[in-house]
């Protein structure tokens, strides 16, 4: 089965609202930070750049959940203006300098928000610039930090479409854990490329803290009935059965350490070995049957550039026993669509009590293959609350 179930997750719903752009104004002196991401939010008139984003998200999708991200702390360079957050950002500034304008957002987006190569695409088409083949893309890219953490910098010119105006853009993508960090200033050419020195040292002061809390879970109902699914999720499931009240016990693996947690998750994990090479494991929990088998089995060979199988190609997927049921054991091999990277998958989807459980284990292959065992071991370990 290996041979075939072998999934870059592509994000209908968030992803494709990563089309950042504001004006700010004011100066600062230098000062240091620190922002929780579970902050209020203040929704923010959308800027009039035909290519800006709103503030908030559109009438009837919710909100990325942020309030499990990281907090951040920084330096904000001189010149910057603090900005509230909004329902998309966590972090937001304004730069202001002979009547000359440069907006800087900072917005994480869990799951893969789609592959590097689109998003700079899009952001290439907010200068009126053409998109690139994926292999020209990547030459683009601008070894940066981000703390102590590598990511991506693209240094974008042109003009913004249905204006002469010199347009720039500096974006940065940083995946951490199972989020996509994009960092990103957007405004008038000279401007953005006087500022891009300050731009780069606010990327190296950032320090990422522990989580400001928990997100609390999404009811999928929230969606409009016609509204595309979320990262496989149908509209109609809910993830109440993984609230916080409801979440099993476990015996945790040595050397899985706690991550934040993200949308949609009720537990997750990362583990490391001795050389650096990562792999996550992330639970998550969706009422009745998940939306089924198959679309999940197929969103995980996204997440890894594999084709979509049928029905009849899961016949003979292996199953292990687990809290009294028969769980689906799932192996993908592929590339990660985030990283472009060699990577495998071990899934196991567990039916219980009106509940099916999501456990996946995703990254670098050796690691993945080291932990197989673990992660079995880990999903029969578990106690699930009464009635499930």
């Amino acid at each position: 089965m290996k041979s075939f179930i072998h999934s870059k997750l592509w994000p209908v719903a968030v992803g494709t609202f990563l089309l950042l752009a504001a004006a700010g104004c004011g100066r600062d002196n230098v000062k240091v930070y620190h922002v929780d991401a579970s902050d209020a939010t203040t929704p923010t008139p959308p800027p009039a750049a035909p290519v800006a984003m709103p503030s908030a998200m559109p009438n009837g999708l919710p909100a990325p959940d942020n309030s499990g991200q990281p907090s951040l702390q920084y330096v904000l360079p001189a010149g910057w203006e603090k900005k509230a957050p909004t329902q998309m950002r966590v972090a937001s500034f304004g730069v202001s300098q002979a009547g000359k304008q440069a907006d800087v957002s900072v917005i994480p987006l869990a799951g893969a928000a789609g592959t590097d190569p689109a998003n700079v695409n899009r952001w290439r088409g907010q200068v009126g610039l053409g998109a690139l083949p994926e292999s020209d893309v990547a030459k683009l890219a601008e070894k940066v930090t981000v703390g102590e953490q590598p990511a991506d910098l693209y240094d974008l010119a042109g003009t913004a479409p249905g204006s002469s105006e010199a347009e720039r853009i500096l974006g940065v993508i940083l995946h951490r854990d199972d989020t996509a960090w994009f960092f990103k200033m957007t405004g008038e050419s000279a401007l953005v490329e006087q500022e891009k020195p300050a731009f780069i040292a606010f990327l190296k002061s950032v320090q990422f803290g522990a989580p400001a809390a928990a997100p609390a879970p999404m009811d999928m109902s929230q969606l409009p009935s016609a509204h595309p699914p979320i990262d496989g999720m149908t509209p109609g499931a809910s993830t109440a059965g993984a609230a916080a009240g409801d979440k099993p016990t476990w015996t945790i693996p040595a050397g899985w350490q706690e991550g934040p947690l993200a949308q949609f998750l009720v537990a997750k994990y990362v583990i490391a070995d001795a050389a650096g090479a990562q792999a996550s494991v992330n639970v998550s929990s969706l009422t009745g049957d998940g939306g089924g088998l198959l679309p999940n089995v197929n969103r995980w060979r996204k997440q890894l550039g594999l084709d979509s199988v049928t029905d009849a190609d899961l016949v003979n997927l292996p199953a292990i026993d687990a809290s009294g049921v028969k769980a689906t054991l799932i192996e993908l091999s592929g590339t990660d669509g985030r990283t472009g990277k060699p990577a495998q998958l071990v899934g196991v989807v567990l039916p219980l009590g009106g509940q099916t459980w999501f456990y996946k284990l995703m990254g670098d292959a050796t690691v993945v293959a080291q932990q197989k065992d673990a992660l079995i071991q880990f999903v029969q370990s578990a106690k699930y609350p009464a009635g499930q």
